[in-house]
């Protein structure tokens, strides 16, 4: 099996607190309301939203996925970090076996943070994966990011 690293680092005006409860505590509501376009619902398959939730997020046909779905491993609302597991990407998974993501928010500058990813992406049977494609899941995840922010910067009392 082989595993390819990758890290990806962005700032926001936003404090860590909101960024946190905004994509990780709360993103199986928001998400959809915000991406309507490319996220048709969220559903919690088990758990309650610590460790050891499932969550499968379900895409319109806008999207060329139709589902993720993804276990929370770690979560540290005090420190507003998250680690969770991609179990099962639709149309990924003949060259995956998963994938892991390390998600930390820091205070930076006057009231923002800077958002930490780490991804893991492990193969099956030291199978290629195309960088076009990390890319593009890069990419989407900055999109999600990007579009909660511009929420939050309206919305100055949402998830306070």
């Amino acid at each position: 099996m082989g595993v390819i690293k990758v890290s990806q680092t962005f700032r926001t005006k936003v404090t860590p607190n909101r960024m946190f409860k905004a994509l990780i505590l709360d993103s199986h509501n928001l998400a959809p309301q915000l991406m309507f376009s490319s996220i048709k619902n969220v559903e919690i398959l088990q758990g309650t939203g610590g460790p050891g939730t499932i969550k499968q997020i379900n895409f319109t046909e806008a999207s060329p996925l139709n589902y993720v779905k993804h276990r929370i491993d770690e979560l540290d609302e005090e420190n507003f970090m998250c680690k969770y597991t991609f179990i099962e990407v639709d149309g990924l998974m003949t060259k995956l076996d998963r994938i892991t993501h390390e998600v930390k928010f820091e205070a930076y500058g006057f009231g923002g943070c800077r958002c930490m990813i780490t991804s893991e992406y492990y193969t099956k049977d030291n199978m290629e994966i195309k960088e076009e494609d990390i890319e593009q899941g890069k990419d989407r995840a900055v999109g999600m990011y990007e579009v909660v922010e511009a929420y939050l910067l309206a919305h100055p009392h949402a998830y306070n």
